[in-house]
């Protein structure tokens, strides 16, 4: 489903946004549901629309969309004459428009697209020069350091080649994405990458996997040829018998799975060429030295004793991230949030503290903070909070207030404070600076102070310290920084920055409320 959706953001013109996308659709309560596609979608303020509409009106949709067919959710391209569709297994299929209308059940997912187009053809993919990099780098350093003669040059190639396929395989297996690899092995309907490498037939026992087996082989190969190039007279006879084992990997495809490997395949055609070059050239003179095969040997081990250790870290990582995405998911469930949502112990007065302004004063989500300038945990706090209106800053309110004894003269922070609020109060276009050098940037007291220290302090700025510390004083609120959410406290099992899942949440419940009072006048 990730792909479809990430497909259609490209088609869309959203390039720069399926990162974001993974991280709400993976980790929202609902997923995989419409629901989660659409608010995941709002999450990132791309407009968009769920419905159901009539059959008929089908050519008056846009040229791409997602839809339902089959009870499968499916990308739709259509041109004047034919419907594409694309699976989330990767199979794409042509119908007529009567015949994809006999399968569609009418509901659909579109978005509204960019209005930034790119040129995707100028664009570089920076997969693709790193990989040629690296190859290059490698073939460099072998010309310059060794005598190699045309053959062994050649296994180095092939063995090189055969490395950046085998990478690719083990990123498919791992889970690891890849937006080169996605393209090439789903390029037909009848290839999957994911379907052959991740089935039961690729695995040899619980420690190995044939995935393992062309990584380990190229690596080796590539090692050994670079320390003692007569090595490659040993890459080309194992290449040759293993070709019994390449004919196994293809019947595997063809007639069990029934789908095609392209990152196997491609293994298997080096392989074979490395075969097929060992043939012509060394077989008929082949002697085994016995020093040599050592050596080879003991490489093998040596990668092999690596690659399992490395192996063992990425598999511990995926499972890890695999594991933050449930626990995301049930973090994600607003009726928790709001259920760890205290109320204010004393409300009253609240609503006349006038603190440091930020977002939409008419937006559903009214974020408060109490701040002190000498706690730790107040930076990070404003950054987690500031971050939230700038991404969002229609539907987050942000107020930042502040709990500091106005009677403490021996705090040296406490002019930190009287300057913030008489400059926001006197001169609100400076006030983001300025609180953003103290917060953010953390220039430093002496600093800030040569910078922003206000003279003369304000009435209203001295009543409004006064007020701010005295409602904490009356709420027990001994402590820096306070969060208070729609007037309840912030529950301390979320940080600020998760307040992004339950916006959507927030604007619903607001619009409920609405409704209720309505109804009840």
């Amino acid at each position: 489903m990730i792909k479809l959706v990430n497909k259609y953001l490209d088609l869309s013109n959203y390039l720069n946004v399926k990162e974001s996308f993974e991280e709400f659709f993976l980790s929202h309560p609902n997923y995989p549901s419409i629901y989660a596609i659409t608010d995941s979608l709002d999450m990132l303020s791309i407009e968009n629309v769920a419905l159901k509409i009539p059959k008929e009106q089908l050519l008056e949709l846009p040229d791409s969309f997602l839809a339902s067919y089959t009870d499968e959710m499916v990308l739709v391209i259509k041109d004047k004459e034919t419907i594409h569709i694309e699976t989330k297994e990767g199979n794409t299929i042509s119908l007529s428009f009567a015949d994809f209308m006999i399968g569609w059940d009418g509901v659909i997912i579109a978005i509204e697209p960019d209005g930034i187009t790119f040129e995707k053809s100028i664009v570089f993919n920076t997969e693709w020069i790193k990989y040629s990099l690296i190859i290059i780098g490698l073939l460099g350093y072998a010309t310059i350091r060794n005598n190699y003669t045309l053959i062994d040059f050649g296994f180095l190639v092939l063995s090189i080649i055969g490395l950046v396929f085998s990478v690719f395989i083990v990123q498919e297996k791992l889970g690891i994405k890849n937006e080169i690899v996605s393209k090439f092995c789903n390029s037909n309907a009848n290839s999957s990458c994911d379907a052959v490498i991740k089935s039961n037939k690729s695995e040899i026992n619980k420690w190995v996997s044939f995935s393992d087996l062309p990584l380990l082989f190229f690596g080796v190969n590539i090692i050994s040829i670079f320390l003692l190039p007569v090595s490659s007279q040993i890459v080309g006879l194992l290449s040759l018998v293993s070709f019994p084992l390449l004919g196994y990997s293809i019947w595997i495809q063809k007639v069990q799975l029934k789908k095609w490997c392209l990152l196997c395949l491609a293994v298997s055609f080096v392989i074979f060429l490395q075969g097929t070059l060992f043939a012509l050239t060394f077989l008929s003179g082949f002697l085994f030295d016995f020093p040599n095969l050592f050596f080879y040997g003991l490489t093998f081990i040596s990668v092999s004793t690596l690659w399992f250790w490395i192996r063992g870290l990425l598999k511990s990582k995926y499972e890890m991230e695999k594991n933050n995405s449930e626990l995301k998911k049930f973090k994600r469930n607003y009726n928790l949030f709001a259920y760890l949502s205290k109320e204010v112990p004393v409300l009253i007065g609240f609503d006349k503290l006038e603190g440091m302004n930020f977002g939409n004063p008419m937006a559903e989500v009214r974020l408060s903070l109490f701040l002190s300038p000498s706690c730790g945990h107040c930076h990070k706090a404003f950054q987690d909070a500031f971050e939230l209106v700038s991404k969002y800053p229609e539907r987050v309110f942000l107020n930042v207030l502040f709990n500091v004894n106005p009677e403490n003269d021996e705090n040296p922070y406490k002019t930190v404070v009287e300057s913030l609020l008489e400059i926001h109060f006197s001169k609100p276009d400076r006030s983001e600076e300025a609180i953003s050098d103290w917060h953010i940037r953390k220039i430093g007291l002496e600093a800030w102070q040569s910078k922003w220290q206000v003279k003369t302090i304000g009435m209203k700025v001295n009543l409004q310290i006064e007020k701010q510390y005295q409602w904490c004083l009356e709420n027990e609120f001994n402590y820096t920084p306070v969060k208070i959410i729609n007037d309840n406290l912030f529950p301390n099992e979320y940080d600020i920055s998760e307040l992004k899942y339950f916006i959507n949440d927030f604007s619903e419940e607001v619009e409920i409320l609405e409704a209720d009072t309505l109804v009840r006048a």
